[in-house]
C-alpha cells in the first residue's frame, strides 16, 4: 500500500511540475518534424502521435511535419531502381516523384488516423493544398538533381484556418512551383520555412541522436541548451558533421528567423517530447537566441 502511495505521489509531482510550463505554452505554436528511425515501426509512430495529441490537449497548438525516406527508397527499389543521392538530397525523376507523392501521402493519412483514434480530429495535407508550399527546382552546387524543391515562399492561411477550427494539421512536404509541377521537399526544410511563417514558438526535430555533444566520444557531454552563437561556433571547430550539419544550420536560421526555440531530441525514446517540453531539465538541445536565455524556464 505504502509503495502503491509512492507512485501516486510521483505522477501527481509530475503533473506539478508540468504545470507552468502548461501555462507559459498555452495556445503557442509548435511545430513538431517527424521522421527518421523514429518512423520505423508503428509503436514508435504510436508514441510520437499520442505526444502530439497530449499537446494539442493541454493548450498547444501543435503542426506536425512528417518525412519519410526510408520508406520512400524501399519503394523505388521494389520497382527495381536504385535510390540515389547528391549531398544528403534525393535525386529525384518523374517516376520517382511519383513514388514519394504516393508513399508520402500514405504515411500522412496513417498518422492522421492515429490522432483520430486518440479522439482529436486531424488533417493531413501537402504543401499542395492550399498553395501551403511554392517552390523552385532546387539546384546543389549547380547540378539538376531532378524534382526536389527549394521553398521560396510559404501561405500559411490554411494553417492558421486549420489551428482555429481545432485541428490537428499534418503535414507531408510535398510542393508545387509556379507551373504547378510536383516537387518532393526535404523535410527538416519545410519545416523550418513553415515554422517561421506560422510564427511558431517552438520547432521540434525527431531525430537518431540524443541531441548535440560538446566531445562526440563523450555520451556526458550532451548540451541541454546552446545559443546560436555557440551553435555556429561547434560548426565552425569542426563539432558537427554528417546529416546533422544542414539540419543545425536550419535549426540556427529558424531561430534567428524568429523561432523562440528550437529542439533536437532522440525520436526513438517514447515521449521525447512530453520529456523535453514538460520537465526542468529535459532530455535533448535546446537552440535559443542569444538575445534571448528564456529564463524562467530553468
Amino acid at each position: 500500500m505504502e509503495k502503491d502511495m509512492e507512485k501516486v505521489l510521483e505522477k501527481a509531482s509530475v503533473l506539478v511540475e508540468a504545470l507552468p510550463y502548461i501555462q507559459k505554452f498555452n495556445r503557442k505554436i509548435i511545430v513538431i518534424k517527424y521522421g527518421g528511425s523514429a518512423m520505423s515501426d508503428e509503436a514508435m509512430q504510436k508514441k510520437v502521435i499520442e505526444d502530439c495529441v497530449l499537446l494539442k490537449l493541454v493548450g498547444f497548438k501543435p503542426i506536425v511535419v512528417h518525412g519519410g525516406g526510408k520508406a520512400i527508397s524501399k519503394w523505388v527499389e521494389k520497382t527495381g531502381k536504385e535510390a540515389e543521392f547528391y549531398k544528403g538530397l534525393r535525386i529525384t525523376d518523374a517516376e520517382t516523384m511519383e513514388i514519394a507523392e504516393m508513399v508520402l501521402n500514405r504515411i500522412n493519412k496513417n498518422l492522421v488516423a492515429m490522432a483520430e483514434q486518440l479522439g482529436v480530429r486531424a488533417i493531413g495535407i501537402s504543401g499542395k493544398d492550399g498553395k501551403l508550399l511554392n517552390v523552385n527546382r532546387r539546384y546543389v552546387d549547380g547540378k539538376d538533381i531532378g524534382f526536389v524543391g527549394d521553398i521560396k515562399n510559404v501561405d500559411a492561411k490554411i494553417l492558421f484556418d486549420l489551428l482555429d477550427a481545432d485541428f490537428l494539421p499534418i503535414v507531408a512536404p510535398i510542393g508545387l512551383d509556379d507551373d504547378f509541377n510536383t516537387y518532393n521537399i526535404n523535410a527538416d526544410d519545410a519545416a523550418c520555412e513553415i515554422a517561421k511563417a506560422v510564427g511558431a514558438d517552438k520547432l521540434a526535430f525527431l531525430t537518431d541522436i540524443d541531441g548535440l555533444f560538446r566531445d562526440l566520444n563523450d555520451p556526458t557531454s550532451l548540451i541541454s541548451r546552446i545559443t546560436t552563437s555557440e551553435a555556429r561556433g561547434l560548426i565552425n571547430g569542426g563539432f558537427i558533421g554528417g546529416g546533422m550539419l544542414p539540419k543545425l544550420g536550419n535549426c540556427i536560421q529558424a531561430v534567428e528567423d524568429g523561432v523562440r526555440s528550437v529542439h533536437i531530441l532522440d525520436g526513438r525514446i517514447p515521449h521525447c517530447l512530453l520529456l523535453e517540453i514538460f520537465t526542468k531539465k529535459g532530455i535533448g538541445t535546446m537552440i535559443i537566441s542569444d538575445n534571448d536565455p528564456i529564463k524562467g524556464e530553468e
